[in-house]
């Protein structure tokens, strides 16, 4: 079967997330779980389906390692159990370097409301109205929310996006606010809403907050990492909402000082490794990369079944041995894999050889060098391939943020490695 190289190109985009709402997408997917060492979908779905009461969830990962995905599939399988889901990307809607809870609220109240709306749900969010009249005076544009609280929200982070100076005199007028902004839109969106939707035959409510994992770390004005202020010093006001809520957070927190805060303020966190393609003791592991050679060739033969694709390699590669090294240097890293596979299309229609990988290999090896000019950083690399973990340090911290350390799991727990693709130095 004659490869296809256009779909396949476009099917490696990087940049795209598999949508598991769409049949032809689906085909893509690869359930990584077996070897991983967790079952994210599952725990974060059974937790939703077996409570009585409203949970919130926290998930993490390294950019790029397919959290997006696996919230795609909970939702899909929520969807199956007729929940009502309603999952947005949040870099779509906030400025991630400047990013203040107010923001979130009123986001997740301006995404439920739209969501609802469109299944011929209608609100009376009374409090927004008067709420919405204040705003309109203070930024001396008229806010009106007859058509929707979604419209209402979209404009008015339509007049702040551009002005800084309009941005924070509305959160300092909702700073005092945010506890009453809460209890509206739990009394006149979600409780009502919940409601309604159990008439039509749904189990419940359950809002999925992706790419918070993107929040930019940088220090608040008063010097407090932006991710620390939004999920510690604030993370109260993100548990009260009552539905079912999953948030993604950034990685960095796992590693800061108060974790055990934020775990008892927002509860644990549930991290999603990397595919592993290597044991903890440096030994190869067939599985993880019998998985990502799939991830490959599912991209170039959707249509076919597993076993079959495979006896195709040679459409796609001059050997299996140049696949086999492709999957290793990504580290399990799907996003990484892909990027190294999207560039070297281009350069030389499949069959790729081993040359045109390599060649890419080098060019991303010296971008992720770059950053790395001090050999004390050289130095905590050894450290880390040596013992396989990781303190909170921030060196350490920032290296993992880089993408130049990975995290596994295995049965005694996580360990971590560095990028395979440094290891040739």
């Amino acid at each position: 079967m004659p490869l296809n190289v256009r779909e396949f190109f476009n099917a490696c985009n990087p940049s795209k997330t598999i949508n598991m709402e769409i049949a032809k997408e689906r085909k893509y997917y690869i359930n990584f779980s077996s070897v991983r060492g967790v079952e994210i979908v599952e725990e974060l779905g059974q937790t939703i389906s077996l409570s009585d009461e409203p949970t919130c969830q926290l998930f993490t990962g390294h950019i790029g390692c397919g959290k997006s995905t696996e919230l795609l599939r909970l939702k899909q399988e929520l969807q199956q159990q007729s929940f009502h889901v309603v999952y947005f990307e949040s870099s779509q809607y906030l400025d991630l370097a400047d990013v203040d809870i107010s923001d979130i609220l009123l986001l997740i109240a301006r995404k439920v409301s739209e969501s609802l709306t469109s299944l011929g749900i209608k609100l009376k969010p009374g409090y927004f109205t008067a709420l919405f009249k204040d705003i309109g005076e203070l930024l001396q544009t008229p806010v009106d929310i007859s058509l929707g609280l979604e419209f209402g929200v979209a404009k008015i982070a339509a007049i702040t996006k551009e002005d800084p100076r309009l941005r924070n005199q509305l959160r300092d007028y909702l700073e005092n606010r945010n506890s009453d902004i809460i209890q509206s839109i739990n009394d006149e969106i979600i409780i009502p809403g919940i409601e309604k939707l159990q008439q039509i035959g749904k189990q419940g409510l359950v809002v999925i907050v992706d790419n918070l994992d993107k929040i930019d770390d940088r220090p608040k004005a008063w010097g407090r990492p932006q991710p620390e202020y939004l999920f510690i010093d604030r993370g109260d006001k993100l548990r009260h909402l009552k539905c079912h809520v999953v948030y993604t957070i950034p990685l960095g927190l796992i590693f800061c000082n108060e974790y055990g805060t934020l775990q008892n303020i927002l509860g644990s966190v549930k991290v999603l490794p990397m595919v592993p393609v290597q044991l903890r003791n440096g030994r190869d592991y067939p599985q993880g990369i019998a998985l990502l050679r799939q991830m490959v060739m599912a991209r170039a033969f959707p249509d076919l079944k597993p076993d079959i694709r495979i006896t195709l390699v040679a459409e796609v590669f001059e050997n299996i041995e140049i696949l086999d090294r492709l999957c290793y240097v990504s580290g399990g890293h799907v996003r990484n894999l892909l990027r190294l596979l999207y560039t070297c299309i281009p350069k030389k229609r499949p069959p790729l050889s081993l040359e045109v990988l390599e060649n890419v290999i080098r060019q991303r090896r010296n971008e992720l060098t770059l950053p790395i000019n001090l050999e004390q950083k050289w130095e905590l690399l050894r450290e880390i391939e040596a013992e396989k973990q990781i303190t909170k340090e921030n060196g350490y911290a920032t290296l993992l943020r880089s993408m130049v350390v990975f995290e596994y799991r295995d049965p005694d727990g996580s360990w971590f490695d560095i990028n395979p693709i440094l290891k040739d130095i």
